[in-house]
């Protein structure tokens, strides 16, 4: 018999520009809701007020990359505006490998999930999650949730 799952508190916050972030940030609250997870959205570019962050028992962050393989500036503020690394971490990104080739594809993500230590390796999606890499969100969020668990 599978062990069932707990239910969990968990912020998703995300940097987008095209709409392809924001896309997966979308689809993965869409997964955590429907396994009867307790999820917040917050777009770190927005103006919503900020999350206080000791209230999840995880955080979900998704970012773009920017230039030459950076993190956006909003992320990073972001980042210096929790203040602290949160116990649970996890990173998800989109890129595009047309612009600095599979070097620099998601290089946010990787650095953001280095930083974080984050317990599993970072999604990463080319564009948008279209097709088959919609099923990658969905396993890689599952994935998040069994970590938790």
């Amino acid at each position: 018999m599978p062990k069932p799952i707990q239910t969990k508190t968990l912020l998703i916050a995300y940097a987008s520009v095209s709409g392809n972030t924001e896309e997966v940030a979308e689809l993965i609250a869409k997964e955590l809701t429907h396994m009867e997870q307790d999820v917040t959205l917050y777009c770190v570019s927005g103006s919503d007020p900020f999350p206080h962050v000791p209230d999840f028992d995880a955080m979900l962050i998704g970012t773009y990359t920017w230039g030459s393989g950076d993190t956006p500036f909003d992320v990073k503020d972001f980042v210096a505006d929790v203040g602290y690394k949160p116990e649970h971490v996890f990173v998800f990104g989109t890129g595009d490998t047309q612009f600095g080739g599979e070097d620099m594809f998601c290089m946010a993500a990787d650095k953001l999930a280095k930083f974080y230590h984050s317990p599993l390796a970072p999604l990463k999606i080319e564009q948008s999650p279209r097709g088959s890499q919609e099923q990658e969100v969905v396993e890689w969020t599952r994935g998040v949730i069994e970590w938790l668990n």
